[in-house]
């Protein structure tokens, strides 16, 4: 962005998506998340100590990681995808400028409003409605829907469709600097790692940690959906479960221990997240 610029990129894609969208203003009651796999490495650290760390929720664009595809870089696809939903804002703008992606929990999940990305979520506060752009369907998708704060018709349009429930969600961009600090009313957390070092690095990112009823599939469960995602899929689940059952701590051990194909590791979470969800099958005491 040129010096002669007055406004920044971020009110610049705001503004952007607000001449496009349409409807009623979003429910205030209703929080955006941003869900991710609190047990996960960031560059051979614990995520969260290095959050904890830097204090800053950062985007793809910074950390190369991601939950979803990874083509955060100038003309990859993730690049294109903004350039096209922002009008460019961000073409020219450093990677810590440009906006991290979570949800709006409309169906006010427990365990976040996109779960696909990861058994944990940072329940972000109301304040951050105001300099947030929504989509739907996903933005890999080429969406031609947008939602601001003050008009967003996309609760009523994702409600009438039917998608599988890791699709089922209305995708988030959260402009300027997330902090868990200032702006997340709590981490939640799934209670398996409950006593684990997830907890005890969550307890030094300086906001509330609450807990989630646990995603939870026994073997038996997982046999009975081959073709979800897989049979080879089922067969990995059935290897790496521990006494016949599945959690995100037993996954995200097998992720860090590196000894599978990433992606096929993230079909197994699927799995979990798709049919071993808080209110589905198992539940903790």
């Amino acid at each position: 962005m040129s010096s002669a610029a007055s406004e920044t990129w971020q009110e610049r894609a705001l503004q952007h998506v607000a001449q496009l969208a349409t409807g009623p203003p979003v429910d205030r009651t209703l929080r955006v998340t941003l869900n991710f796999h609190p047990d996960r490495l960031l560059h051979g650290r614990p995520i969260l100590e290095a959050m904890a760390e830097d204090g800053v929720y950062r985007s793809q664009f910074v950390t190369g990681t991601s939950n979803g595809g990874l083509t955060a870089y100038p003309g990859g696809d993730r690049w294109c995808w903004e350039s096209r939903m922002f009008g460019g804002a961000y073409d020219e703008a450093p990677a810590h400028e440009r906006p991290v992606y979570g949800a709006l929990n409309f169906r006010r999940k427990p365990a976040g409003g996109a779960p696909r990305f990861g058994s944990a979520h940072f329940r972000l506060a109301a304040e951050t409605l105001a300099r947030t752009t929504f989509c739907y369907p996903d933005s890999v998708l080429q969406p031609s829907r947008f939602g601001v704060e003050a008009r967003s018709g996309l609760v009523e349009l994702a409600l009438a469709d039917r998608q599988d429930d890791l699709d089922d969600y209305i995708e988030a961009q959260v402009h300027g600097q997330v902090r868990p600090t200032c702006h997340a009313e709590a981490l939640v957390l799934d209670p398996c790692y409950r006593g684990t070092a997830v907890e005890a690095a969550a307890s030094g990112l300086g906001c509330p940690v609450e807990w989630h009823t646990g995603f939870r599939l026994t073997v038996e469960d997982l046999r009975r959906h081959p073709g979800y995602r897989g049979q080879e899929y089922v067969d990995l689940g059935a290897r790496i479960a521990v006494d016949g059952l599945l959690d995100p701590r037993i996954i995200g051990d097998v992720a860090r221990a590196d000894r599978y194909d990433a992606q096929a590791v993230k079909k197994v979470w699927h799995y979990l997240a798709r049919y071993g969800a808080p209110g589905r099958g198992l539940t903790t005491p």
